[in-house]
Parts: structure tokens; sequence; C-alpha cells
């Protein structure tokens, strides 16, 4: 299945919907449920089995991924701002819980990430905050956009989750 051209066309994830999937640990699909199905643009049946990242959107800085699966590889949960693309090109901000699914013994089995309609004011921030990690990862790596992340976060005396939750509640 081959990714779409981004397109400006901006989808917008209803107030009360709550966008589900499932995957195995090595990212693939394994469950989504129907607003994650109507938002993406596919078929459930074309969606399950696909990588996680079928709806990664190019405007993503990678430092934030890499952020993401420090964290829930740790089994430590996490919430992150994310612009996701629908299949037909066009994109969705969400703000995103991600957790590992565990399994009796504690061992990973795979990740659960429960979307939402993320503050309109706090997508005003990230998405410069965005743009920027992709400048510096374009131009110097994603090691300096970390560092300048990192930076960032402890000028303000706040974890990248505080920082989102902020954000989330302004």
């Amino acid at each position: 299945m081959q990714k779409p051209t981004p397109t400006n066309k901006e989808y917008s994830v209803k107030a009360d919907a709550f966008l589900v999937s499932k995957t195995d640990p090595k990212g693939r699909i394994t469950y989504c449920n129907p607003p994650f199905i109507e938002i993406v643009g596919l078929s459930e049946q074309e969606i399950l089995g696909k990588p996680h990242n079928l709806i990664r959107h190019p405007d993503m800085p990678r430092v934030i991924f890499k952020l993401l699966w420090d964290k829930i590889s740790h089994k430590e949960e996490i919430f992150a701002y994310v612009k996701n693309m629908s299949y037909d090109g066009g994109y969705y901000w969400v703000y995103a819980n991600v957790t590992a699914s565990l399994d009796k013994s504690g061992n990973i089995v795979g990740y659960y990430s429960v979307r939402r309609k993320p503050n309109s004011k706090a997508i005003d921030i990230i998405k410069p905050l965005y743009e920027k990690l992709l400048s510096i990862e374009k131009n110097t790596g994603m090691e300096s956009a970390e560092k300048y992340l990192n930076e960032l976060l402890k000028e303000k005396g706040v974890s990248y989750e505080e920082f989102s939750n902020n954000l989330q509640r302004l």
C-alpha cells in the first residue's frame, strides 16, 4: 500500500470522538475503532495488519516519535500532540495517549492509543515548535532537535508530558 501525498485538506476530530487503535509489539495495527477508520479513510480490512506509521504525516518531527517510543518501550505512558495523515492526503491533529499493553507477566504484547480532539490553542503553540524541530532535524539531525526540545522543557521546568497536559488545559 503506497503512502498518500500530503495535501492541505484539514480534518477535525469530533469533540466527542475517541480514535482508538491497538498494535502488536512491532507497531502493526491489530484493532481500530470506527472513528479511527472514518478519519483515516480506509476500510478496517485495509488498515489491520499495516504498520501504524501508515498515518504518519511528514510534518511530524522524528524526535517526538523517539520520545514516544522511549516512553512506551519502558512501559510508561505518554501524552503527545500528533499530526496524522488521512489516506487521501489530508491531515488531522490529535492529542494522543499511548501506553504499552502488558501480559500477566508484565511483558509488552502491544501498544494501545486513544486519541482525541486537541485544544486549538495548544496546536497554535505546537505547530511552530514542531516546525522548528523538523527544521533542526533536517539541518543538523535528530540529536540536535532532541537537545533543543530538552533545553526548551528545562527552561520551562517541565517534562514533555507536563508541557503537553498544560497546553491541553489552555
